[in-house]
């Protein structure tokens, strides 16, 4: 297949963005759908608690790791061929996952599919950027980024629904035949790679992923140990140092795995930061709803689904209308009106108490809903927009990152705060629920969610800079 010239659309761009949907919702559905079953897979595997966490945080800890070196090789060697390789991996590894017999091979099994995640995520945004012209560009955009705020959303329902009748291996197994279906099709209408005369950055790559694995590595085990291990506090001060020299070190490269030059643009920096915070308050509220409406409001997992699906179905139909409207009016204004309204449904949400009307709790899903979509679609666009076309692989792998940090850093907020807020008023350590008490819970739950009101808002005021103070950069 050859090449298009950049002026003219990709006649396959619907077809190349129907595939990219299908392993982007899949990718961002495993970031989330083996959580619920992590008391059925310790069961089954004979393995504690504090360690089968390991299932869901060696996929967060890998993806981090090494998105920025598949975004790096995919300007290099093309972006097709990393999303066929991150396709088949994640295949493999999804395959290696549902066969697993012990945890030591799941864990190795998730990390070779979190392996193949981050090569996808490395280099999804930009395949869709090169393969629309710019008026289409945001509807296309919009669609990716409302695919995997829907992945991240119903990874836990979908999860509960496939345990509740079948084992949790399927939870894996499911990705196999989609994923071969993803790779064969891809394989045959994605576009002939560009590929650029360059050296990898081999030095800085390992700088980065052993920066990553020490910090994310130490949050992961902290949190189950609530941090009383003495070796958890200088293994994330070794791995920020680690950080500081990468960061020097990749200043003074050549070729560097991450080109620093693209944060000049305050429309690109001001986007990452937001992605970050965005994706942090969605997996806080991920997290809490399903013990509100199921332990504190006494609802059957059924019903605690159907309340919570007024959120990704809200998020689902309006998410191309926004794209459509950053297409019109410009990205900036929608993707503002976006964080304020996500601020103000987070405000509301911890206004919540067991008697208030489940009219109240849907109306407020919506509200989060608009909000997320209304971010999501201009946001995608405008930091696919801001870059040049040979910096999309960093772009897109930044952005990814950053999405994936913000998923961790929002579940250790939201937990910090949930449980520091109910052990405080009960008087010793909490952990979890505590059965008869939901007085306990409504406090600590209403204090995590001024907490992400609080990281909202912040996103609201970059996004009001870029909308007022930066307009021309």
């Amino acid at each position: 297949m050859t090449a298009i010239p950049e002026s003219i659309p990709n006649p396959n761009r619907w077809k190349i963005l129907r595939i990219q949907l299908v392993m982007a919702f899949m990718v961002a559905l495993d970031n989330y759908i083996a959580s619920i079953a992590l008391p059925n897979i310790s069961a089954a595997l004979s393995a504690p608690v504090s360690s089968i966490t390991w299932v869901v945080t060696s996929y967060h800890i890998t993806i981090c790791a090494t998105v920025l070196f598949f975004g790096r090789l995919g300007d290099i060697k093309g972006s097709s061929l990393m999303f066929k390789s991150g396709c088949g991996l994640f295949t493999v590894g999804s395959l290696l996952c549902g066969v697993s017999v012990n945890l030591a091979m799941l864990i190795v099994a998730r990390v070779i599919q979190a392996i193949g995640a981050a090569a996808f995520m490395a280099v999804n945004q930009g395949i869709v950027t090169r393969a629309f012209p710019p008026n289409e560009r945001g509807r296309a955009l919009g669609f990716n980024g409302t695919i995997i705020a829907l992945g991240a959303l119903l990874g836990p329902p979908i999860g509960g629904f496939i345990v509740s009748i079948l084992s949790w291996h399927f939870l894996f197994l499911i990705n196999v035949p989609i994923g071969l279906a993803v790779f064969l099709l891809g394989s045959r209408i994605m576009p002939k790679d560009v590929t650029a005369d360059e050296r990898l950055d081999t030095k800085g790559f390992v700088l980065f992923a052993l920066s990553a694995l020490l910090i994310f590595g130490a949050i992961g085990t902290g949190r189950d140990v609530q941090f009383s291990n003495p070796l958890i506090i200088p293994a994330i001060l070794a791995g920020l140092a680690l950080l500081v020299i990468f960061i020097l070190v990749e200043r003074r490269q050549k070729q560097p795995m991450i080109d620093f030059s693209i944060f000049r643009n305050s429309t690109f920096t001001i986007g990452v930061i937001c992605t970050l915070l965005v994706y942090a308050s969605l997996s806080t509220i991920t997290l809490i709803q399903p013990f509100f409406l199921q332990n504190a409001r006494g609802l059957s997992s059924s019903a605690a689904g159907l309340i919570f699906m007024i959120y990704p179905v809200v998020l689902g139909v309006t998410s191309p209308l926004a794209g459509f409207l950053a297409d019109k009016i410009g990205p900036k204004a929608p993707s503002f009106i976006g964080l304020c309204l996500s601020t103000a449904g987070y405000v509301c949400a911890a206004l919540a108490t067991i008697e208030t009307s489940l009219v109240f709790t849907g109306v407020v899903y919506a509200i989060l809903g608009m909000g997320n979509a209304l971010f999501q679609s201009p946001n995608f666009s405008l930091l696919m927009s801001s870059v040049p076309r040979n910096k999309l692989g960093a772009a897109s792998s930044t952005n990814a990152l950053l999405m994936t940090i913000g998923m961790i850093l929002g579940v250790l907020v939201s937990t910090t705060v949930l449980f520091a807020t109910m052990s405080s008023l009960y008087g010793q350590p909490v952990n979890d629920y505590i059965q008869g008490r939901p007085d306990l819970f409504i406090h600590g739950m209403r204090a995590a969610y001024f907490a992400v009101a609080g990281i909202c808002f912040t996103g609201a005021i970059l996004a009001a800079l870029r909308l007022f103070v930066f307009r021309k950069k």
